[in-house]
């Protein structure tokens, strides 16, 4: 797990790829942005609502995939109004879950 500083998740995974480039030449986009492909499964993006409280505003997926140097991926759950609702997408390797002993049927609601 870690934090990032973005406007939302899609911000949050463009910023994961990119700020290590900042080392130097001996980093290089096609390391980086495949290696965050395979190895981030979710970004859940919190903002701050108008009464100061934190909330979440989406949980995204990263399937894995990119395509020209761009990481895809799956809105999970998104804010619509006062509610976080079920999107289209789907967590990547669900084995990691369920060895962690999550339902992940349940969890999104398909229990």
């Amino acid at each position: 797990m870690a934090t990032v500083h973005a406007n939302s998740a899609r911000e949050a995974v463009t910023k994961m790829c990119t700020l290590p480039l900042l080392a130097g030449s001996n980093v290089s986009a096609s390391f980086v942005v495949p290696t965050v492909a395979s190895s981030v499964d979710l970004v859940v993006h919190l903002g701050m609502d108008a009464d100061g409280h934190r909330r979440v505003r989406e949980i995204t997926a990263l399937p894995g995939r990119v395509e020209g140097d761009v990481v895809e991926t799956a809105d999970i759950f998104v804010r619509q109004g006062q509610d976080l609702v079920r999107a289209d997408g789907f967590p990547p390797h669900p084995e990691r879950f369920a060895r962690a002993g999550h339902d992940l049927g349940a969890l999104l609601g398909r229990a």
